[in-house]
């Protein structure tokens, strides 16, 4: 059995869609206006490194962003929510079945002929536990089964439970090729394309570098294939440093990067073009495996109390920072109502000592707490891709934490290492690594289930109230769900399951370059200018 090692996306979630809105540059940023210019390289930094490209495993917001260019989706799910053709030139569906018919003349990257049964067999190797895959549950509902007609070229998906968003999973899910299905090797090297580019090079740590493949024709909807502007090459350069970076973009030797630091001024005055994307980027969770002190709702609910909100938010955010409605933020986000007021607790240090008290956590000699002989010792966990303040963030957690008695090792990840922890290891206590959907459908396998190494409720929460509610919005086909779906969420706040506290608008910038977002940079929209 393959390793269930997924990792969980950051900031770019990207097997769960981004939304976006242009900014009031010129297509050309700083330099002008602009004149569409074929045969361009379009350079685009990327925090850390993908590590595994296989998009049946991986849901690493940098590995994504990267397999978005790689492989094809079944249809295409825009920014205001509509779906419009991708592999598939039509397709039907209730919450239980839907019919895809693939478009006439898509092929692999071998030139070879996608299939009906091609699309069929990846459907099957996402349900298969061998497989691993972290997308069962997330965007394949377990017990879903796939057959196919190859003379009428039709995919009919069945799935093993009623899924509210049945087109919108099933048609983002990335397509490849069938000869590379059952090959893990190759799959981790981005093969078996469908998609409009290529994997020509790989460089760990350094650049990953595309071709567009020239017989590429099935964009979304009624995409021009030889319209002007598209690029030959795309190179994503991995630039851990925001302000390398900006200094980078703004010289001209790459043409896009997400800047949400204070660099971010610099490209704004510059003028750039760039796109807008909600995102969480201050969560907490905390660790409900037995054993584990925070499996104590009331060492959860103290926790909590014990901080302030507003003050943590004004650090990571630099006064940018929004106070969050729900934990579904980018589009096509069906369900938006406020669901997170009143169910969150709120800062009363006092309320926390006694609720601690309570609980049996005498303060020691030492100023922590401990019960039974053992400390309230914790860690907590932060992922470096939040940027610079996220060490300022930890510390002030760590300092009003140890107000409270509670001791605090802070511990600073990247993505791999925050994967291995969470998915693998589950040696960890508090997690600040935010998790962004754009569906509530996607939160389900986190939150409900089974637990790693054998699925992805990281936090191993046990909630009936949740698993009530997800099980009556699941029969409700789309918005209709939408008050079981909040109220499912109400469950986890009120339970101290996670606690959401800022959300903030990341810029991505371009210079002589323009494009969009609906779950990840969409390689068909880029257009290069001189």
């Amino acid at each position: 059995m393959r390793s269930r090692t997924p990792l969980i996306a950051l900031l770019c979630a990207s097997a769960l869609a981004l939304t976006s809105c242009a900014g009031g540059a010129k297509p050309g940023g700083s330099t002008g206006e602009g004149v569409l210019a074929d045969g361009k390289t379009f350079a685009t930094a990327v925090p850390s490194d993908p590590g595994n490209l296989d998009p049946f495993i991986t849901v690493m917001s940098v590995a994504r962003s990267i397999d978005r260019f790689l492989y094809g989706r079944l249809v295409e799910v825009q920014a205001d929510g509509s779906v419009v053709s991708g592999l598939a030139e039509k397709w039907e569906a209730d919450t239980t079945s839907a019919v895809f018919t693939l478009r006439d003349g898509i092929t692999c990257e071998d030139g070879t002929p996608l299939t009906a049964s091609d699309v069929a067999a990846n459907f099957a190797h996402i349900t298969d536990p061998a497989s691993g895959s972290p997308l069962v549950g997330l965007q394949v509902q377990p017990g879903t089964t796939a057959t196919a007609d190859d003379a009428t070229r039709t995919v009919t998906v069945t799935s093993g439970q009623p899924d509210s968003f049945l087109v919108e999973n099933l048609g983002s899910v990335s397509i490849v090729c069938g000869n590379v299905i059952d090959d893990p090797d190759a799959l981790s090297q981005g093969k078996g394309a469908t998609g409009m580019f290529t994997l020509a090079e790989s460089v760990p740590n350094s650049q990953y570098t595309l071709e567009r493949r020239k017989d590429f024709t099935w964009g979304p909807g009624d995409w021009d294939p030889t319209q002007k502007g598209l690029p030959d090459k795309v190179v994503f350069r991995v630039i851990a440093n925001e302000t390398t970076a900006a200094n980078l973009l703004l010289s001209g030797e790459i043409n896009a990067a997400l800047v949400r630091g204070p660099d971010k001024k610099r490209l704004q005055d510059a003028g750039f073009y760039h796109t807008e994307l909600p995102m969480p980027i201050g969560q907490f969770y905390f660790n409900q495996k037995e054993g584990r002190p925070t499996a104590d709702p009331a060492v959860r609910r103290a926790l909590a109390q014990a901080l302030d909100l507003d003050e943590l938010r004004q650090v990571l955010g630099g006064g940018d920072a929004t106070v969050p409605t729900g934990l579904v933020t980018v589009a096509p986000n069906p369900c938006r109502a406020d669901v997170v007021k009143g169910h969150i607790p709120e800062h009363d240090l006092k309320a926390a000592e006694k609720a601690l008290d309570d609980a049996g956590w005498a303060v020691g000699s030492d100023g922590v707490r401990e019960k039974d002989g053992t400390p309230l010792q914790l860690t907590l966990m932060y992922p470096t891709t939040l940027g610079e303040t996220a060490g300022a963030l930890a510390e002030l957690v760590q300092s009003s934490w140890k107000k409270l008695g509670v001791g605090i090792t802070l511990t600073a990840v990247d993505g791999p290492k925050l994967s291995e922890t969470l998915f693998s290891t589950g040696d960890w206590d508090i997690s600040a690594a935010p998790l962004t959907v754009s569906l509530p459908s996607m939160l389900v396998p986190f939150y409900a289930g089974a637990t790693p190494p054998n699925g992805t409720n990281f936090a191993s929460i046990d909630n009936a109230a949740y698993n009530e509610h997800i099980a009556a919005a699941s029969t409700k086909s789309g918005a209709e769900g939408c008050d079981d779906w909040g109220a499912a969420e109400q469950a986890l706040y009120d339970d101290t399951a996670v606690v959401p506290y800022a959300n903030l608008i990341i810029q991505t910038f371009a210079n002589k370059a323009t494009y969009t977002e609906s779950d990840g940079l969409d390689p068909t929209s880029i257009r290069m200018f001189e």
